[in-house]
């Protein structure tokens, strides 16, 4: 979801920009400009409530998958794709987009392919898809069989693909509200000290609940060495306040725990010396806007999806990769090692930084801009 609205905040700045060209004296506003954004999400989704925040125009559609899922279920998820299908083909007919923009997720397979069958005004709906993590899921392989174009995280996702095509490598696009902050207002804004190096933890937007218990049982050895900002999900979080609050006086005002930071992640990345996370999409493209060395862990329980990303970033020097398995055995140790040598600390950042790609967005934004602008190919 993030990849697209920060896709989609390019597009907008390029409507402000030419706005601005024109050299009007009225304030700008989305509808003032040539951009119509419709975004297509899920029926009970998560999406609404923050694309309501950011004032983007928003449906929905039935939608289910049916990869991995069990035979009870499947006859009732081919229906709800059916419904979805038709769905999208009377959105889309009512829309007439010129160019789709999908980012991956089962509910963009119908919404694709109705695209793809629609006639609008003798011009079908370009489409772009991008991939964010390095290996592509199930949908995006069937997506990118219907695309003009596929933009890449990295240039290693190619190799995930049985077939040629128009791909570009555009770097993974970072969120613009995820800005680097200075290091005296990050310490300020989460009430740290300079003394003390900073660990960050966090598992993703819901928190990871084996990174959390192990992080939990070994505070009170990590927090006589570092201050640690732990950013929990809410899943676990009366469980971490009950451990804040059992510390004693002196450790418990090095821990700063969070249950979601969303306008503050900037500073947060910004302060931390190192970076214990999960091995999502985003740490192809977070991480690296700061040069932040990291102990990733990749969830175990899926398709190996953060297996491959974690694994990119350490073979290229900027990250160390640790089993959830082996939390409870290495976590401590491997924390502690990275922590005492800050040359090797320097050096992982380095490799990190090298892997940025701060224009991403605008990337993927100006190879829609291409999209609209290519002749037609007529009827599908």
């Amino acid at each position: 979801m993030y990849p697209a609205l920060a896709v989609l905040k390019a597009l907008q700045d390029d409507e402000k920009s030419k706005w601005k060209s024109n050299e009007t004296e009225q304030p700008f506003s989305p509808a003032a400009g040539d951009l119509e954004l419709l975004w297509v999400g899920g029926e009970g989704g998560i999406e609404a409530d923050l694309l309501s925040d950011e004032k983007i125009t928003f449906t929905t559609i039935p939608a289910a998958g049916i990869h991995g899922v069990g035979l009870r279920a499947l006859p009732g998820n081919l229906w709800q794709i059916i419904r979805g299908f038709i769905a999208a083909r009377r959105i889309i007919k009512d829309f007439r987009p010129e160019v789709m923009f999908f980012t991956g997720g089962y509910l963009a397979v119908p919404v694709a392919y109705a695209g793809r069958t629609m006639i609008l005004r003798r011009n079908r709906p370009r489409i772009l898809v991008y991939v964010p993590d390095i290996e592509p899921g199930l949908a995006l392989r069937t997506l990118a069989r219907l695309s003009d174009q596929i933009a890449l995280t990295v240039e290693d996702s190619m190799n995930y693909f049985e077939f040629r095509s128009n791909f570009q490598v555009t770097g993974y696009p970072v969120r613009q509200n995820l800005q680097i902050s200075n290091r005296v207002d990050a310490r300020q804004k989460f009430n740290l000290t300079r003394d003390l190096p900073t660990l960050l933890v966090f598992g993703g937007s819901k928190g990871a609940r084996s990174i959390n218990r192990a992080l939990i049982e070994l505070l009170p050895d990590l927090l006589v060495e570092m201050q640690v900002i732990h950013i929990s999900g809410q899943l676990d979080w009366q469980e971490v306040e009950a451990a804040k609050e059992n510390l004693p006086v002196d450790l418990e005002s090095r821990y700063h725990v969070y249950p979601y930071l969303y306008q503050d992640m900037g500073a947060a990345l910004s302060i931390a010396d190192l970076v214990v996370s999960r091995a999502g999409a985003s740490v192809l493209g977070e991480l690296p806007l700061f040069g932040l060395p990291a102990i990733l862990i990749p969830y175990p329980y899926a398709w190996r999806y953060q297996e491959v990303n974690a694994r990119y970033l350490e073979k290229r020097g900027a990250a160390v990769v640790l089993q959830d398995a082996d939390l409870n055995l290495h976590l401590l140790t491997t924390i502690r090692d990275l922590v005492n040598d800050q040359n090797r600390r320097e050096r992982m950042g380095q490799s990190m930084l090298s892997l940025a790609t701060p224009q991403a967005a605008e990337s993927i934004a100006d190879l829609l801009h291409g999209l609209v602008s290519m002749p037609s190919s007529g009827r599908i």
